[in-house]
């Protein structure tokens, strides 16, 4: 592809494919290997971004970022600039994700990522992710006839925001089917409705007796299989697309430039600015990874997980193993917030859109540590490749990786990390809430448990300084879902406190009456991909009825 830089071209983590095009890649959604797609070049910036780009609306500075991995042959600018400015036209904020203190004594900002039509962090990528979808298949099909034309069936999985998101993403989209799994019981009431009240013909919710992990198994099974797959044509639109990753890359260059000061020409090598992500399939904080790797000034990133910790464990030790909890010690959370006891290893948190108990994510990272440290030169793709299947192979045979000191040496240089408790969540929404400083401000789980981190981050840093921070430094964590989303938790942490009222501070006039509407959905008994099979058959046939 001559017309396509080196970073507008795409390869599998492991090995099996190379030189695919951005349409492909996204269409695809999971390399026939059983791999993800990442660029085979990350991008370095311009030479005069920092200038270029500092004043730039969120818009302005997605179609900057986005085309550095897109090439006009594919997408002309135009077009992308029209896709970019109808995708984020569905969010209720000007800036689309704001920047607000939130401690300012502590230097601690939050990035709120929950303005689109769900109200949650995933719109951002999902509303451009819809587009996408339609935009390729309108043009596959421009000389197509009805019989033949290029259909697309979306299939994914959710813990809860991924699926209401995408679902609003691609609703009454032409030549595209959805269907999203989710585990039955353990997703909160509100991301149920928000899921199964959707009735667009082309929208199918199935939820299934099993974890969220089971769901995404299923779907990577789905994926792997070429008959199935020829035959309906899967695209996904969990993080394991690559687009999502890219969307999420532009709110870190966002909430930069709206930190540094404003007067600056240059970027200020004393300027020191760290990232705290709740984290659980690692597709949010993996977006910072690549605009750190971009040239965007990030000193660190730090994950943020809750008990279901393999990413934090993997930090501190090199080891990432499925860590199962059964019995009393798996229960946990709150039943109206989308949790139940199950036996297949899943911790019960307050946070349960990141219980998991692998992230499906990492492979991305694992792929760009085994080039840095397990290849000759640190530059031969295909052994980094080999070297990432061999440990999927390993992680799927025993439950674990092991890495080299090197590896994790390479891997602590850009993350750390912090595993926060359901205690610390309900104490972290109380005490930011009766801070005098916040105004009142209210967190979801979630964004509790990446404000727990940063508060820990924040303390080391101190213990380092004397107990000051300097003028030129700043943390900024990311808030990932609307408090509403998460009612129950956050009751429960404030439900006695002072000043506190559900209908007045915290529900939406969207959300009011959501969970009367006519529902559809449909069960899956065992969390068997055959059984999901069936159901899409099913369900595609009628939907060409209809």
């Amino acid at each position: 592809m001559a017309t396509h830089l080196p970073s507008q071209k795409y390869l599998s983590t492991r090995g099996g494919s190379y030189g695919l095009s951005f349409e492909e890649v996204v269409l695809k959604g999971l390399a026939s290997d059983g791999g993800l797609f990442i660029p085979e070049q990350i991008p370095s910036l311009p030479e005069n971004w920092f200038q270029a780009w500092k004043s730039l609306s969120f818009q302005e500075l997605a179609f900057e970022v986005l085309s550095l991995y897109i090439s006009p042959s594919e997408i002309p600018h135009s077009d992308l600039k029209e896709l970019i400015t109808r995708s984020y036209s569905t969010f209720r904020h000007p800036k689309v994700t704001p920047l607000r203190p939130l401690l300012p004594d502590e230097h601690l900002h939050l990035l709120e990522l929950f303005h689109g039509p769900t109200f949650a962090f995933k719109d951002v990528a999902l509303q451009f992710v819809g587009n996408l979808f339609e935009y390729f298949l309108v043009r596959k099909n421009k000389a197509a006839v009805e019989g033949q034309r290029h259909h697309l069936t979306v299939v994914g999985a959710t813990s809860g925001d991924t699926g209401s998101a995408a679902i609003y993403g691609l609703r009454g989209k032409k030549d595209v089917s959805v269907f999203i799994l989710h585990p039955k019981g353990r997703v909160s009431p509100i991301q149920e409705a928000q899921m199964t009240t959707v009735l667009d013909k082309n929208v199918h919710n199935v939820a299934v007796e099993g974890t969220f992990d089971d769901c995404q198994d299923i779907v990577k099974t789905l994926f792997s299989d070429p008959e199935f797959n020829k035959a309906h044509n899967l695209g996904a639109v969990n993080s394991i697309n690559w687009a999502r990753i890219l969307a999420q890359i532009v709110y870190y260059f966002h909430s930069y430039f709206a930190i540094v000061p404003s007067n600056l020409t240059s970027p200020d090598p004393s300027f020191k600015l760290q990232y705290i992500v709740p984290t659980g399939n690692f597709g949010d904080i993996l977006a910072g990874y690549f605009a750190k790797r971009m040239g965007l000034p990030i000193a660190k990133l730090h994950i943020s997980t809750n008990p279901n910790d393999i990413l934090d464990r993997f930090v501190k030790s090199g080891v990432y193993e499925k860590h199962f909890v059964t019995g009393k010690a798996a229960e946990g959370g709150l039943i109206e917030d989308g949790v139940k006891a199950d036996p297949a290893g899943v911790k019960e948190t307050l946070s349960p859109a990141m219980d998991i108990l692998v992230s499906s994510n990492f492979e991305r990272l694992l792929w760009y540590l085994a080039l840095e440290t397990e290849t000759a030169g640190g530059k031969d793709q295909a052994a980094a490749g080999a070297v990432v299947k061999d440990w999927m192979e390993s992680l799927k045979a025993t439950g674990r990786i092991a890495v080299s000191d090197a590896t994790l040496a390479a891997c602590r240089r850009d993350f750390g990390s912090q595993r926060v408790s359901d205690e610390t969540t309900v104490v972290t929404i109380k005490s930011v809430f009766t801070n005098p400083a916040t105004g009142r401000y209210i967190l979801d789980p979630h964004s509790a448990v990446g404000v727990a981190g940063a508060l820990r981050v924040i303390a080391a840093r101190k213990a380092e300084t004397g107990g000051k921070l300097q003028d030129n430094e700043h943390f900024i964590s990311l808030s990932t879902a609307h408090p509403a989303k998460f009612s129950h938790a956050v009751d429960l942490a404030l439900g006695k406190v002072e000043g506190y009222g559900f209908e007045e501070l915290v529900r939406p006039k969207e959300f009011i009456g959501l969970e009367q509407r006519e529902r559809r959905c449909r069960d899956v008994e065992r969390a068997e991909a055959e059984l999901v099979k069936r159901v899409i058959v099913e369900e595609l046939e009628a939907e060409k009825r209809a």
